[in-house]
């Protein structure tokens, strides 16, 4: 089946970058009514619309460098906090002295805020408190003294930011920390369907190799031999295997990046699973099914076959080439039940967790596996002397692990 690469950009910045957008336009328009409203009481009004003049065009052509961490320069960071710097300064100079003595608003007022805020969701809580702190000092050089309303002013300010940048940082190693738990897990799902496909075929011939060696002799077992060794290292190598490298953009504010390999997706028709499962009928296998076809989505009705085929090599392999199995389908209203049982000896207590630590996946993998990935279930029932009986569940609406329904 065709597979495609699919990448995902993982960022609770973008709304934060969309906000501060946001925020800035408001502000400006707010600095600008505070300063329409009190025109007549401004000894110089001539300097604050110059000022505002170049605010409001700064605002407007930058709107561009506050819609992500990347457009977002340290330059950019710079010259934005020297314009309210430079705003909150001449002050003083264009408004009247009583106004400014009795606490009266700076000429970019609360668009401050938003300049400080840049630094914080670029930088983190260290850039926030730098670009508070210069903030701080521009406003206590505008009053003269440290008034009580001015304090407040910059104290709250300082916080803010310094929250917000904090939250930033921490959302930052929350992005990086998902981002590879999902590779993680893309790539433990990926080495489960390798070790089944290997258990279904490489491993079962290597097996066999290995037994028919040593009861052959000469130059069969010193085969023989070798092909156990690689099974062993093989078993190994499936059930182990490597995670990659979490992968992060180069620029941390971006957010992380998710690489995922997905299976292109395929028609949906739904197959009869008794077509499936009727090879697997013979001498010694009896296979029991409904007279209506039993409908499930190809990919849920292969799967459900090959652990069935799964069972069925258990069942030659451990209860020997003469033993008896049956196959019965059981076609429910809301799922389709396989139940496979032989007659042979069964399976001693502890014996399927011993092959598990010895590397032997055939039950955890290609049956229980192969379920579990179709949102169903396998249960396996063996009694010393009465046989294994194994069940196989699955829904007829079919989801994967990855949250994709297949219709039935």
């Amino acid at each position: 089946m065709a597979k495609r690469e699919r990448v995902m950009r993982m960022s609770v910045e973008q709304p934060l970058w969309r906000a501060l957008t946001g925020y800035r336009v408001l502000t400006m328009l707010y600095a600008v009514g505070l300063f329409a409203t009190a025109y007549d009481e401004f000894t110089r009004p001539w300097v604050a619309v110059a000022y505002f003049a170049v605010l409001c065009a700064w605002t407007l052509a930058t709107l561009p460098r506050v819609a992500n961490a990347a457009r977002c320069t340290k330059r950019f960071l710079a010259a934005d906090l020297t314009i309210a710097v430079t705003g909150i300064l001449l002050t003083p100079v264009a408004d009247a002295h009583e106004r400014v003595q009795a606490g009266g608003p700076t000429l970019p007022s609360i668009w401050t805020a938003g300049a400080v805020l840049a630094f914080a969701i670029k930088g983190g809580w260290r850039w926030a408190a730098l670009a508070s702190g210069l903030v701080a000092v521009a406003n206590l050089v505008e009053r003269g003294s440290p008034a009580r309303d001015t304090v407040h002013n910059v104290i709250l300010v300082c916080i803010a930011s310094v929250a917000i940048g904090y939250v930033v940082e921490v959302a930052r190693a929350s992005e990086r920390t998902l981002a590879r738990a999902l590779e993680i897990e893309a790539a433990t799902r990926e080495r489960e369907r390798l070790a089944r496909d290997i258990h279904d075929s490489v491993l079962q011939v290597l097996a066999m190799v290995q037994r028919r060696g040593a009861v052959l002799g000469g130059e069969a077992a010193e085969l023989g031999r070798m092909a156990g060794e690689q099974e062993v290292a093989l078993r190994t190598l499936v059930s182990g295997g490597l995670v990659p490298v979490s992968r992060v953009s180069e620029d941390a504010a971006e957010g992380a990046l998710v690489r995922a390999v997905e299976e292109e997706p395929e028609p949906s028709d739904p197959v009869d699973l008794r077509a499936l499962l009727a090879p697997y009928a013979g001498a010694l296998v009896s296979l029991a099914e409904p007279g209506a076809p039993v409908p499930l989505a190809p990919a849920a009705a292969r799967e459900v076959a090959a652990a069935v085929g799964a069972a069925l090599d258990n069942v030659r392999r451990h209860a020997g080439q003469d033993a008896r199995a049956w196959i019965l389908v059981e076609d429910e209203p809301d799922e389709v039940i396989v139940t496979v049982r032989d007659d042979g000896p069964g399976i001693p207590e502890g014996r399927l967790v011993q092959a598990e630590g010895e590397g032997r996946l055939g039950v955890a993998l290609s049956i229980r596996g192969r379920l579990r990935d179709l949102g169903g279930s396998a249960e396996l029932i063996s009694v010393p002397g009465q046989g294994t009986e194994v069940e196989l569940k699955v829904p007829k609406d079919v989801t994967d692990t990855r949250g994709k329904a297949e219709q039935r």
